[in-house]
């Protein structure tokens, strides 16, 4: 079994997240302080600049993030960029999924635009799923991309309390939606768990290589 301490391997340096979400912050936090990291925000690294994320994917934007903020600081830093994607809408609403329904909708206004958008759509045709990229540039020349998924459809009216966005429309089953279930639940199987995983997996094959 391998017991070498990470941390002690690699003396503790920054890494920022292209965000000032507390809550994103203390997720990426635990997956990363195993690996040596002290995670902070972009505002207490010092970037206060405005980024376009014109991307046409989740992948372009969170690329877009990630390289505006390492472009200026030059230290490692990881950016996200996730949403909703519909079969029947051809993809939509993606990348515009948190203003899908006007720059400040709220989320219940996104919910009955997409409602609205699939009303009369049989059940067959209502497939979609929650996407959620992660970029992340620890030096020049050494990048690395995940994408997390979760599978559902969409339901014929809102469903359950928990959540936010587009949560009360997503169905797991028939019965449950993302936001019948509890926070313990959803982070066990969304979209974000997802992408953590897989850059989970490659945090440990990089650093073990380099021990």
């Amino acid at each position: 079994m391998n017991t070498k301490n990470t941390s002690d391997e690699h003396p503790r340096s920054k890494l920022i997240i292209a965000s000032n979400n507390k809550g994103k912050l203390r997720e990426f936090g635990e997956l990363l302080e195993p690996f040596g990291f002290e995670v902070v925000s972009m505002r207490d690294a010092g970037f206060t600049d405005e980024i376009v994320e014109d991307g046409d994917t989740f992948e372009e934007n969170a690329h877009i993030k990630a390289k505006a903020v390492f472009e200026k600081l030059g230290v490692p830093v990881i950016a996200d960029d996730s949403g909703l994607e519909i079969d029947f809408l051809n993809g939509a609403p993606g990348v515009y999924s948190a203003r899908y329904a006007g720059e400040n909708a709220t989320d219940k206004e996104l919910c009955q635009k997409v409602l609205e958008e699939m009303h009369g759509v049989p059940e067959e045709l209502r497939k979609a799923r929650f996407v959620c990229t992660i970029y992340f540039i620890f030096a020049e020349d050494d990048e690395y991309s995940v994408r997390g998924e979760v599978e559902g459809y969409i339901g014929d009216k809102p469903l359950g309390k928990n959540g936010f966005g587009y949560d009360p429309i997503f169905m797991l089953d028939e019965d449950e939606s993302m936001a019948t279930i509890s926070a313990d639940e959803k982070n066990k199987i969304s979209h974000r768990a997802d992408a953590f995983r897989k850059l989970s997996e490659i945090l440990k094959e990089k650093f073990d290589a380099k021990q």
